[in-house]
């Protein structure tokens, strides 16, 4: 190595200030998807979709017919991590419009208009209603780490607390706009307000929010990987979004009018599964990062 004069020696210093500084950021553009597997078109507007971990299995929302609204057809599918559709139709009855989902204690909670259905995940049985008074649109669902559910209202711009079987307002704020996507994850709560395109960070104790990003207009499902997140954008677009707020489109479907709806990321399987509601599939990507 040359000797370094001052000039020189100031040059490089700012040089390898700028190589740390820069890298991290250079880095996070180094992330894509790469498609593995997609079902056959047998669901009926797929909604959203959980992995149940114990039967090691894919739970569908299939809508069917989501402009019919209370029509009483709705019903979950299960689907296999390789893409088989196992049952189109593994519960039905009791639901119009099923939506967002989530597991508590062997039961799974779905959201449907204007209450939450309950199964038992053993069965496939309906084995309770919860009616949600006052509701709107109830849309996605999350459980937190105490079995709590929480499920957002998109129309009257509200989140509801659900315990012990009885729903209340648990957050509302006039600057809300659509409420959907809620992700209750290692203590920290998350949502995206799908007509504002911001999603946040609410602090569960004082119900303070902080923006974590914005640009996200459509925004429907999160799903964390890592310290960071990926969230689908209803109208056909998936972004990765750092937990500094730096985003990135990974995919957009809209030319093929395929929608990203409420996706999930598998940690273990590194695979990310999106339905695509109207196309009537569930496909599946590998999360790549060079």
């Amino acid at each position: 190595m040359k000797n370094l004069t001052p000039k020189n020696s100031l040059l490089f210093c700012l040089c390898t200030l700028c190589s740390a500084f820069y890298a991290p950021v250079m880095g996070q553009t180094d992330i894509r998807l790469e498609k593995k597997w997609e079902t056959p078109t047998t669901l009926k507007e797929p909604e959203s979709v959980l992995f149940d971990a114990k039967s090691n299995v894919l739970y569908v929302s299939n809508i069917n017919d989501p402009k019919a609204g209370k029509d009483g057809n709705g019903s979950i599918g299960r689907v296999s991590l390789d893409g088989k559709v196992l049952e189109v139709e593994w519960a039905i009855g009791g639901m119009d419009s099923p939506k967002g989902l989530g597991l508590s204690k062997g039961l799974l909670y779905v959201a449907d208009l204007k209450k939450v259905v309950v199964i038992d995940t053993k069965t496939g049985k309906l084995v309770k209603t919860i009616e949600v008074e006052g509701a709107g649109m109830l849309n996605d669902i999350t459980v937190d780490e105490k079995g709590i559910v929480y499920v957002s209202d998109s129309d009257n711009k509200k989140i509801y607390r659900i315990k012990n079987d009885k729903a209340s307002v648990w957050l509302e704020k006039d600057f809300f706009q659509k409420p959907n996507g809620l992700l209750a994850y290692q203590n920290k709560f998350y949502m995206v307000d799908m007509s504002a395109g911001i999603f946040y960070e609410i602090d569960k104790k004082t119900k303070s929010l902080r923006k974590i990003a914005e640009g996200l207009q459509g925004g429907d499902g999160i799903a964390p990987i890592e310290d960071d997140f990926i969230i689908s954008n209803w109208n056909g677009e998936i972004y990765y979004v750092w937990a500094n707020g730096k985003t990135k489109k990974l995919l957009d479907t809209k030319a093929e009018q395929l929608n990203a709806a409420d996706l999930i990321y598998l940690p273990e399987q590194n695979l990310l599964v999106v339905p695509t509601f109207y196309g009537n599939t569930a496909v599946a990507y590998e999360v790549v990062k060079e």
